[in-house]
């Protein structure tokens, strides 16, 4: 299986390396093109790929071809890829966000190409992502466990009706921005009671780490998160006067309106 990424910025870059460390394929069965020519050739350098000529060359010499280019620009870059990709029948994969599969599919040259839409989130770039897959109708089974693969090798990938792709984006694609808030809050509380700002943030982040992974494992237990604050909460304790200060000051439905928020405008950008 030839697998090539038309764009090899960070998110690009994270998966290709993924993929190879995790042996899903080798290095040189990875095919590169960026419009910045440097920027490919040095993650090609990097996991022993190739660099093809150009974009249309790539798509006729791949199985699988990952849009890995800027939303605003993906439309253009299927349009003149329109005779490459009706030529060779690739497997399209999407990673651009807010477009859907119906909108893709107004750019191909036949209903019969499989494309399969994705949303990744930041953390591949440490192999702890999480992506939302979801194929169209020419897209078979294998095909979509394949793209499964492929973003399993950077974090975990799980199939999704496309209709639940924008609240996907709110938990998973956008969320990382909410954390990385929150592990802020934490450290500048603790800046704020005398904790150097660089000690305080490894701490909190050691601390949201190793939660997140509590939560995951304890799920099979039927343990849910809520069950886990009552763990921790000793009556009259420390930490349940932190929870009601938080829930006094609108934490939760704070959380709760930022999804929304998320939600309303990934639809709104669909169209």
């Amino acid at each position: 299986m030839t697998i090539g990424f038309i764009g090899a910025g960070t998110m690009a870059g994270a998966i290709v390396r993924g993929v190879t460390a995790a042996g899903v394929v080798a290095g040189d069965d990875v095919l590169l093109f960026d419009v910045h020519a440097p920027v490919a050739q040095a993650l090609a350098d990097d996991v022993g790929a190739a660099v093809a000529p150009s974009a249309e060359a790539l798509v006729r010499d791949s199985d699988v071809v990952v849009l890995a280019v800027k939303p605003q620009v993906l439309h253009g870059v299927l349009d003149e890829l329109a005779g490459a990709v009706g030529e060779r029948r690739p497997l399209l994969v999407s990673i651009a966000a807010g477009i859907t599969l119906a909108a893709l599919e107004q750019h191909l040259p036949g209903a019969d190409v499989p494309v399969v839409r994705v949303m990744p989130n930041v953390n591949a770039q440490v192999g702890a992502g999480m992506a939302a897959v979801c194929g169209n109708a020419a897209a078979s089974a294998e095909d979509v466990a394949r793209v499964v693969e492929i973003f399993g090798a950077v974090g975990e990938a799980v199939e999704l009706p496309e209709h639940d792709f924008a609240v996907f984006t709110a938990i998973a694609g956008s969320s990382p921005a909410f954390v990385f808030t929150f592990v802020d809050a934490l450290a500048r509380g603790a800046v704020r009671g005398g904790m150097p700002k660089a000690l305080a943030t490894r701490i909190a982040a050691q601390a949201v780490l190793g939660s997140a992974r509590m939560v995951l494992e304890r799920a099979d237990d039927g343990v849910t998160p809520a069950d886990l604050v009552d763990m921790v909460c000793s009556p009259a304790g420390t930490t349940i006067a932190g929870v009601v200060a938080m829930e006094e000051a609108g934490f939760s439905p704070a959380v709760v309106r930022g999804v929304q928020a998320v939600v309303d405008r990934d639809r709104e950008l669909a169209g």
